[in-house]
Formats: C-alpha cells, structure tokens, sequence
C-alpha cells in the first residue's frame, strides 16, 4: 500500500505542475489536502514499521540453595524432591520480579537445571521479560542482576548464597529453544471430559505422545523424554526388535503424521521375558532428534523416590481400538482416570497375585474409561501444582477392555527410573 500512494502522488504532481494554470481554486485545495494525507498515511506506516515494539528478552540466572540435599534418606528438614526444589525455587523467582520495578516487564521463569554440589545445590533459571525500550541491553541486564542479588539474599523460603548469583543476556533463539525444551509443559489448556470412551485429543495437547509402527502401521504407543529417546513397553516388540523396521510418528493423528524418524535402536528390558508380564519396559532411540515446539515436547521423568498416591487423577492417551477386539484410531484420543491402591488392584475379583512388583493399576473398577489394544507403551501422566507433566506409568497389560473390576495395569515408571538412566542418560 505504501508504494501505491507515493506512486500515485508522484503521477498527479506532475499533473498539477504541468497544468496549474487551469486549475479552479477548490480543485488546488482538493489536490493540496490529498497530498498532505498521503504524507500523513506515509509516516504512519513508517512509523509502524521501524519503531520496535515490545520484544522478548530472555536472561540465564545462577544461584546456590546452601544447605539441602535432593533424595538423600537422611529424613531432615532440608531434604527435598527434585520437582519441590524446582517448584520453591520457580515461586521465589515469581515473588522477586512481580514485586519488583520490573513487573510490568516481567513474563515467567523456568528452572532448567538443578546441580547438586557439596554443599547445595546450583540452580539455573532462564528469566523471560518483553521490553519495548532502547536501553542497552547490558543496563537491562545489570539491572535484573540487582534485583535478583538484592532480593533473594532476604527470602526465608530457601537459603541461598546471594553472591553466587549471576546473570547474563541471552540470544532470542538460545532462549526460547531452551525454555520450550522445558519438560512437561503443554502449550493447550487441560479440558478432558471423559482411551475406550474418551474424548478425541486437541492439537498439541499430548505433545509428548509418539506412535510407533512396524512396517508403516501403528503398533504402539510411545512417550518422548528427550529429542532422541522414547519409553515405551517392551511387549511391543517380543521377537521384533530390527530397528530398521520400525519408525516412530508425533502429533495427534496418525496420518498425517505431524513429523516422523526413523528408529536407531530398542533397547529392551534384559529381564523382559514374554510371555511374563514384569520388566514391561522398553527405551526407543530415534534419528534424526527432534526440535522442541508447542507441538512435540518431552515429559518430565519422576525421580526414583517419588510416590502418587491412590485415588490421584492421572490422564491416558493413545491411538488404540474404542473396544475389545476393535481396530487402532486415526486420531489420538484422551481420558481421565484414576490411581486404584495395591490392596484393592489384589483383590481376587480383581487381579489378585497376578499384581507383581513395578506395576499398579489405574482406572475405574465400575469399567468404562481403559487403554486398549493399540494403547499399549503409551503414557500414563500426572501434573503437579506448576502444571508440569510427569510420566508415571506406561500401558501395559489388562483383562479386556473397560471390563467391571479389570482396570489397566501399568509399569511403574518410578520402579524402573534407574534403568533408564542407565540406557539414556536421563
């Protein structure tokens, strides 16, 4: 549009030049007013083009907690979880700059590291502020430096040494890449209703969810813990474990896959044995890794110490068949469940002795909401206070499906926590 009206301006002032003489005087004025709105029109988008607006900014902060250990058996006062330490140390952040000269700035925070060390543990913050002003960055920065040391030095929440803290700039791209690759975090609201009888998942929701597939067609479900590596159940594979076979998918349909690699290497469970029922997990490395977005995200790993308690409400998702004997969905689908106790799961009507270590069940004993064939190494999920995800079971065996006093059974992710840092690193 700004090319048309300079271009048309240019055409009627040699117009105007070249015949003034003709020209009434209501006509001048007609002509005068017209260019001096084209100039006005010309300086607006001008003005909208090449003054900056407000941008983010992303700062990578340090700082030492003194004094506490994370998962030690010592049972004091000063031991805690790593998702608690993480929660503490994200709140004390928030209270820090919502109550600072910078509020109005100020957009969120993710911890994204916490180290332990001798005497502590060293936490590394990504901040996110939106500025519209030409300061420098370094004044900026320098200025978050302050408020940060200067404040945190005072908090009761947590012990930290104040002169361990740190701050420094970061680039837009190295900033978002890294709190995008967050785990955890969904970038749609949570709306479930109601796997069998669920509710069919909306874009981004699971972004953590995978299909995996045997010669194109799906088989399995899969969760991302990393940009390379997925968790799923090892009875996936039994005697097809050729990578070169497999190819794993992400998003919420099938076809079209949102993205798709190729497998790299099943490691599975060495104590997996079918047709037995325990050791039913399994680690799928993929190639190329993936890009973190809204879309494809991965989950949080609980620590080994972690516990859920019965009754908690969990979330399954997955691609399987809407009833027994049925065939896999093309579009991904949810439900809500919920955490059954041991001592109920081993009753006789229900699965008695066949509930072995690294397993529970989740669901409901009336029926009705399941993971079905299809579901099978999918995710079982739970969110925290923060709204952060955490993988805590994976499908993996039932009696039918959506059967009265048959719920699903799950391998316990916090059982085999170990293990899987063993084959990932993670």
């Amino acid at each position: 549009m700004l090319e048309y009206l300079v271009g048309y301006s240019f055409c009627r002032t040699r117009g105007f030049g070249s015949g003034s003489r003709d020209l009434k005087p209501w006509m001048t004025a007609l002509l005068v007013v017209l260019l001096l709105s084209v100039v006005v029109v010309t300086i607006a988008l001008l003005a909208h083009f090449l003054i900056p607006g407000q941008k983010m900014e992303y700062y990578h902060g340090t700082f030492k907690i003194s004094d506490v250990r994370i998962n030690s058996n010592s049972g004091q006062n000063s031991t805690y979880q790593l998702k608690d330490l993480r929660e503490i140390s994200e709140n004390l952040v928030d209270e820090i700059f919502i109550h600072s000269d910078l509020n109005k700035h100020y957009i969120k925070n993710r911890i994204v590291r916490l180290t332990p060390e001798e005497d502590g543990v060293k936490a590394d913050v990504i901040m996110v502020f939106q500025f519209s002003s030409t300061e420098r960055r370094a004044v900026r920065e320098k200025k978050i430096h302050s408020i940060l040391n200067e404040k945190i030095r005072n908090t009761r929440a947590l012990s930290i040494n104040a002169s361990s803290v740190q701050v420094n700039a970061m680039s837009s791209s190295t900033g978002k890449l890294t709190v995008q690759a967050c785990c955890g975090k969904r970038a749609v609201p949570l709306i479930v209703n109601r796997i069998m009888s669920g509710d069919i998942a909306a874009k981004a929701a699971w972004p953590w969810q995978a299909s995996l597939q045997r010669n194109n067609i799906h088989q399995c479900g899969a969760t991302l813990i990393s940009n390379m590596w997925l968790v799923t159940a090892a009875h996936c594979f039994k005697n097809k474990v050729n990578p070169h076979e497999w190819t794993v998918s992400f998003g919420t349909t099938i076809k079209p896959p949102l993205m798709k690699r190729n497998v790299k290497r099943i490691i599975v469970h060495e104590r997996y044995h079918s047709p037995a029922r325990e050791y039913d997990i399994a680690v799928v490395q993929f190639s190329p890794r993936v890009t973190f977005s809204d879309d494809i995200r991965r989950i949080c790993l609980p620590e080994a110490s972690a516990s859920f308690r019965p009754n908690s409400t969990v979330y399954i998702t997955g691609f399987g068949a809407l009833f027994y004997g049925g065939e896999s969905q093309n579009d991904l689908r949810e439900a809500r469940l919920k955490i059954i106790s041991d001592d109920v799961c081993k009753q006789p009507q229900v699965y008695g002795d066949d509930i072995k270590f690294g397993m529970f069940c989740a669901g409901y004993l009336e029926g009705i909401y399941d993971a079905c064939r299809g579901d099978s190494g999918g995710p079982l999920v739970a969110k925290d206070l923060k709204d952060t995800w955490y993988l805590i079971g994976i499908v993996s065996w039932g009696d039918n499906c959506g059967q009265k006093n048959k719920p699903g059974v799950y391998t316990q992710v916090t059982y085999y926590r170990n293990w899987i840092a063993s084959k990932t690193g993670l």
